[in-house]
């Protein structure tokens, strides 16, 4: 699992951005790939998918 920090997270439109830890690279997260509900800022754990227009976070979870 990969863990970052939520940069922007859109409720009314179901996606966002991941900032990654390491690389620091913005990863696109979609409302079908949360486990948890996520806000700005919060630190979450997730897997890293390709998409149709590049990568994706899935089964994303808030770090306690």
């Amino acid at each position: 699992m990969k863990t970052g920090k939520v940069k922007f997270f859109n409720e009314s439109k179901g996606f966002g951005f991941i900032v990654e830890d390491d690389s620091q690279q913005e990863i696109f997260v979609h409302h079908s790939g949360l486990i948890d509900k996520i806000r700005e800022n919060d630190l979450v754990e997730y897997e890293v998918t390709e998409g149709r227009k590049g990568l994706n976070a899935v089964n994303v979870k808030r770090m306690q």
